[in-house]
């Protein structure tokens, strides 16, 4: 909501079977409906009814974007430096639509098979994103301009949880060692188990990751799945939702990331991860045409629906 350019008023003609709640609004040449899961709710499942709900009132969307948190996972031998704060972007694969479900599946001698593969995104989301990268060969992001407007217009947004939480909060732990059991906070995690890590040059602001996400119906909190994970797919996140939605409901998705899906929960980051995440999806919707958005067939008829 803090990334429109203008809001709305409320929606009227909700369909009765419709339980969403909306903002609506404007970003860029685009007129935007928003909504979120309900309060407490994680799953695949509740991300594809909230997207089912949403069709039964909004008949003439042409595309969606997932955006939000994940965990990240770095791969530092492949030079893959995934930070807490950075942008995964689902892209497609040669064989994959940017998302693969790893809890759906079959398990076999030597660990989890893959099953089925997820939709691609919208054509006119992809050729905006290849564009947004070359462009960001060039220049820097915009993320961190949507970031400064954001807080000075919401500058309450800075007292509640959203500004840069500092690179000191930021530590990777070794795969083999989990959390201590007992404690709640990393305090008393032992300093030497810390992956040493360069510090970035000039700008602590977030790099954006292109490649697979990997989404599930259980939350990851252990380092070796994390890394089962991430050699059997080469995804770069993981999250909850955006396996829901990728049969029926075109989209392309975003996170923000706000842990390393291990056992040292970091609450931290959680906040700036969205924002984040928010900003950049602000930024690629300013590289989607208007007017191919309009030619596109709304999901309803893409869905068969």
């Amino acid at each position: 909501m803090a990334m429109l350019d203008e809001k709305h008023e409320k929606i009227t003609g909700q369909d009765p079977q419709d339980h969403n709640s909306y903002c609506l609004g404007r970003v860029h040449d685009h007129n935007v409906v928003i909504a979120c899961l309900p309060a407490g709710v994680y799953g695949t499942t509740p991300a594809a009814t909230v997207a089912k709900d949403m069709l039964r009132t909004f008949k003439e969307l042409r595309f969606g974007l997932m955006v939000g948190i994940g965990g990240g996972i770095p791969d530092l031998e492949k030079g893959i430096d995934i930070r807490l704060g950075d942008i995964v972007v689902s892209q497609p694969t040669d064989t994959n639509g940017g998302v693969i479900q790893y809890d759906r599946g079959k398990h076999e001698e030597g660990g989890l098979m893959q099953k089925g593969i997820l939709n691609t995104p919208p054509s006119v989301l992809l050729t905006a994103l290849n564009f947004l990268q070359a462009e960001h060969d060039l220049e820097e992001s915009q993320v961190m301009t949507y970031l400064s407007t954001m807080f000075e217009r919401h500058p309450r947004m800075k007292d509640t949880g959203y500004a840069f939480p500092g690179v000191e909060h930021d530590r990777l732990y070794r795969t083999t060692y989990p959390h201590p059991g007992g404690l709640d906070a990393c305090n008393q995690c032992d300093p030497a188990e810390v992956v040493e890590r360069k510090p970035r040059p000039r700008t602590t602001a977030p790099l954006i990751h292109y490649g697979v996400i990997a989404s599930g119906n259980r939350v990851i909190k252990n380092a070796a799945e994390r890394e089962e994970i991430r050699k059997k797919y080469g995804a770069k996140s993981v999250e909850m939702e955006a396996a829901g939605l990728m049969k029926d409901f075109p989209c392309l998705v975003v996170r923000g990331v706000c842990d390393y899906a291990d056992s040292h929960k970091n609450d931290w980051w959680q906040k700036y991860a969205a924002v984040a995440a928010a900003a950049y999806a602000k930024e690629l919707l300013f590289y989607v045409s208007a007017e191919k958005t309009w030619h596109e067939k709304p999901i309803q008829l893409v869905a068969g629906k």
